[in-house]
């Protein structure tokens, strides 16, 4: 069948089209089964931070300023639209577990599963709207990221927080009925709007968790506007002070401004994205199965390690090496996980890498372990398409043990099946709810297409519906 080509003067022309031209019929039958599950996993997460202080801060913040009819999953009370979809957001990334378009390196269900839930609820679309919307959505996050190739980070942006607000403004505006051109609009305005640094990783703040719900209320504010007339800038991303040119500077150049519409409606990013295992920041996966493989094989005694060296991408450096010290002492359970040598050390001793272990940050033997872990750039890298890892190990004795992951567990290459995100899912969701309110969620959720309305799905996620 020939697709339809999505190839504007601008960039932002293309991806209007793209998100209004397309219906669910038309998203390949595999794409949307995988999106579903990919939703799953998000909603498993965003039970499990319900449990957390961070997420309880949150809401009683937000619940100050206002109530409305937005459904929080996990929680009784009801917020305003924005805000419900801003706690929705919060929840789905608060653990660092949600899943990652590598390429982009974006978090894009974080933000794209609270806004189409949000606006969907809101304007009594039916679920096939809400999941049609939510795939739409993930595509063009996970291009407009991809553009960049990782520089965003790199500069000291998150990209989620950047990027996911475009992706937030073409769903809302979809979910409204807008025409191209009001989505063009949406777009333009969004870009005054889009926002997020990476200034948390110096201290383990928690203002990373803010970023995708932010987008998402950021994509719904764009989005109204653009429906009632309101004119942005056409030139989004390619303008001379479009989203490229003010966020990477001189780095600018490197893009690859084809990335954001080639086979746009023909190859389905969401394929892509991958579903994480662990906790932990996706540029460390690889060396923490790689350092559990070493342990499980060797029987490692902590005590007899000399030194451990990982090799790891170019783009990890900044987010889970540096500054060396600070990453070998990580001052809590967040700052940990973006820790390569806390991870690694960790899961060295234990064998494993959950959200228990994040919690051991200031065990003196993982400490001290820790403490013995350097890295340097892989020269084998296969980043972005995969971020691969190595761990060597060598002892005192002068024994040296070695185990590379060139392909991170849970990438489109090396995928989660369904059946792993749904045990994923029980293990999270199973800190908030008893079973059978688990697996009513997990039905309704993997019947989204099929005749549920998005009120009564935003009703099922929330607790005491």
């Amino acid at each position: 069948m020939n697709q339809p080509i999505y190839q504007d003067a601008m960039i932002a022309d293309s991806l209007s089209r793209f998100a209004h031209g397309n219906t669910l019929d038309s998203i390949p039958p595999e794409v949307r089964e995988r999106a579903k599950y990919l939703i799953l996993d998000a909603v498993g997460i965003a039970y499990a931070s319900s449990t957390y202080e961070f997420a309880r801060t949150t809401m009683r913040t937000l619940a100050s300023l206002g109530t409305g009819d937005g459904a929080v999953i996990g929680f009784p009370e009801r917020l305003t639209l924005r805000d419900a979809v801003l706690m929705n957001g919060a929840l789905i990334h608060g653990l660092d577990f949600d899943d990652t378009h590598l390429t982009g390196v974006v978090h894009a269900t974080a933000s794209c599963f609270p806004c189409a839930l949000g606006m969907a609820a809101h304007l009594g679309r039916t679920g096939s709207d809400l999941l049609a919307a939510y795939v739409l959505g993930m595509e063009t996050a996970a291009r407009i990221g991809a553009v960049a190739k990782g520089e965003l980070n790199q500069i000291g942006f998150h990209p989620t927080g950047v990027v996911a607000a475009f992706a937030a403004a073409l769903i809302a505006g979809r979910l409204h009925g807008l025409t191209p051109g009001q989505l063009t609009m949406a777009q333009g305005i969004v870009l005054s709007m889009a926002s997020g640094t990476r200034e948390y990783s110096t201290d383990g703040a928690w203002t990373k968790r803010l970023h995708p719900g932010w987008a998402g209320t950021a994509g719904i504010t764009a989005a109204a506007l653009a429906k009632e007339g309101f004119v942005g800038p056409r030139a989004a991303y390619e303008g001379r002070y479009g989203l490229f040119a003010t966020h990477l500077g001189a780095a600018a150049a490197g893009c690859d401004l084809g990335a954001a519409t080639a086979r746009l409606g023909d190859q389905w990013e969401l394929m892509q994205v991958a579903v994480k295992p662990f906790p932990a920041c996706q540029l460390s996966i690889a060396c923490i199965d790689a350092a559990i493989a070493i342990a499980t094989r060797h029987s490692l005694d902590p005590q007899d390690v000399a030194k451990i060296h990982a090799l790891v991408p170019r783009h990890a450096v900044k987010i889970v090496c540096e500054p060396i010290e600070s990453k070998r002492r990580p001052g809590n359970s967040y700052a940990a996980q973006f820790s390569l040598p806390y991870a690694v050390a960790c899961a060295l001793i234990h064998r494993r890498f959950g959200l228990t272990e994040l919690e051991k940050y200031h065990d003196p033997e993982i400490l001290a372990l820790a403490g013995k872990v350097g890295y340097s750039i892989d020269p084998a890298s296969g980043y972005p398409q995969h971020f691969s890892g190595e761990v060597i190990v060598t002892m005192k004795d002068g024994r040296t043990f070695a185990h590379r992951e060139p392909v991170n567990r849970g990438a489109a290459d090396r995928p989660m099946s369904g059946d792993g995100i749904v045990s994923k899912y029980r293990q999270n969701a199973g800190l908030a709810l008893p079973p059978g309110k688990a697996e009513q969620v997990r039905d309704a959720v993997l019947s989204i297409d099929r005749g549920r309305d998005a009120r009564s799905l935003a009703r099922t996620l929330a607790l005491g519906a």
